[in-house]
């Protein structure tokens, strides 16, 4: 059984092929700059990384060309596209109104593009890749993997803001949460190398990324999460400003006569780490540069692991106490001092940091000393496998 995995973006597609009976990736990689004349595509196989250049003017295009590379003589891995028995999709913000994994139809559409206010960067994204696997695929099998289905099982407390409830009834406007379908891995993969179920569990999620969320999730469910209504909300990451003061908000737009738009677009793209230390918006440089002393990467650094940790010690008072923490995504499995900085704030919670099992990148492994009170483990996220486990799981 081959499972297709698309992440459609504005401007971009990633891909894997995966043989669900042996889990392992048969060809991935990812399409860049679609609607341009230099659009490019990066393809990996066999340990190879073929990069090719091939104008893209829009997803279908991207697509059919991707299909191409499968069964392509150099470095085929597959004989004909016939192999290929369904696609799932990784998709963001499915509201209310989708709470699991679904097979895609035309209410799926439906309701991707009534959400679309709330994901306007990935949203139009997802409706064009289902739009173009139609056109190139017609017939194939296709499932969609919400980010925001995970945090579904989260209690009205829990997802409701303190506004006033017509704006709920109205508009729907609640916390969501994202990045689910990593927080969900995870989870199962712990319990997987525990040999525990997950009911009676109380686990810590931390994905770390360009984009950052803290979950809280008891007996295998969410019940809290820090990103909101938007993929904004929460943490503050790389170029995302997290949580606020709303008056900072306005009282700015009044001061600079900004616009909406002009707002949400410095909010989601000019603030964060970045706007703090004044740097390129590239984590690794940021924490290079605090580590050699520099004063506002230092700052912005410790008020990323600062409010980390605060979410996680928040997280043991929605649990009643924490069993697991696991660090996940692009930082938390590879900065070492990241995580050691947030276990550090949260030793008066029994947390006690293996100094030497922390020094890894990108490995599964308990991080800890077996006298902590918390079981701390890095576990690689990874999201595709889980888009294809449940692709699988709908299709049969």
């Amino acid at each position: 059984m081959k499972i297709l995995v698309l992440n459609c973006g504005s401007s971009s597609l990633k891909y894997q092929l995966i043989n669900m009976d042996t889990e392992e990736v048969m060809a991935s990689g990812k399409y860049e700059r679609i609607g341009e004349k230099e659009a490019f595509i990066t393809h990996k196989v066999n340990g190879q990384k073929i990069e090719i250049k091939n104008p893209a003017y829009n997803h279908s295009e991207a697509i059919d060309f991707t299909l191409k590379q499968f069964t392509n003589p150099e470095y085929k891995v597959i004989d004909s596209l016939d192999e290929i028995n369904a696609i799932g999709h990784r998709l963001v913000h499915g509201g209310e109104k989708i709470s699991e994994s679904v097979i895609i139809d035309e209410k799926v559409e439906e309701v991707l593009k009534e959400y679309t206010d709330l994901a306007p960067l990935h949203n139009p994204a997802c409706i064009l890749g289902i739009k173009a696997c139609k056109e190139v695929m017609p017939g194939k099998p296709m499932v969609g993997v919400f980010d925001t289905a995970f945090h579904q099982t989260m209690p009205k407390d829990k997802y409701i803001y303190p506004i006033p409830y017509e704006y709920y009834k109205k508009y729907a406007v609640r916390k969501y949460g994202f990045h689910g379908t990593s927080h969900m891995f995870v989870s199962q993969r712990l319990s997987e190398i525990e040999n525990i179920p997950l009911e009676g569990t109380k686990i810590v999620t931390c994905h770390l990324g360009q984009g950052a969320s803290v979950c809280a999730i008891k007996d295998g469910k969410s019940i809290d999460t820090s990103m909101g209504l938007t993929p904004l909300g929460g943490l503050p990451m790389v170029t995302r400003s997290g949580d606020l003061d709303p008056s900072v908000v306005t009282y700015i737009m009044k001061k600079e006569n900004l616009t909406a738009q002009q707002m949400e677009d410095m909010l989601n793209k000019k603030s964060g780490l970045s706007a703090m230390s004044n740097l390129e918006p590239d984590f690794r440089v940021i924490e290079n540069k605090s580590n050699e002393g520099d004063e506002s990467a230092k700052l912005a650094i410790e008020n990323f692991n600062y409010v980390i940790a605060s979410y996680i010690a928040k997280y043991a008072v929605a649990m009643k106490g924490i069993d697991y923490i696991i660090f996940t995504g692009g930082i938390g499995e590879n900065q070492i001092n990241i995580r050691k900085g947030i276990c550090q704030k949260l030793a008066f919670m029994g947390v006690d940091l293996d100094i030497e099992a922390n020094n890894i990148r990108s490995e599964e492994k308990v991080i800890s000393k077996p006298e902590s009170k918390i079981k701390v483990y890095v576990i690689p996220t990874n999201e595709e496998l889980m888009i294809a486990k449940e692709t699988l799981r709908l299709i049969k």
